[in-house]
């Protein structure tokens, strides 16, 4: 089975995590628990689910 950090949707889901930490970081202070945070969890969580299938 191929490991998943080689797979190219993976990669890309990285950069986009990574480019939205750099959009997100010129939010207002007042956003850094509200909207940014739950941007940045939403960009995470894409590339955590990127990962292989196993049988059962």
């Amino acid at each position: 089975m191929r490991n998943f950090r080689n797979l190219e949707i993976w990669k890309k889901a990285i950069e986009l995590t990574k480019l939205i930490y750099k959009i997100t970081d010129d939010f207002p202070a007042t956003e850094k628990y509200g909207l940014k945070s739950q941007i940045q969890r939403a960009a995470v969580s894409v590339a955590s689910n990127i990962h292989p299938v196993k049988s059962l």
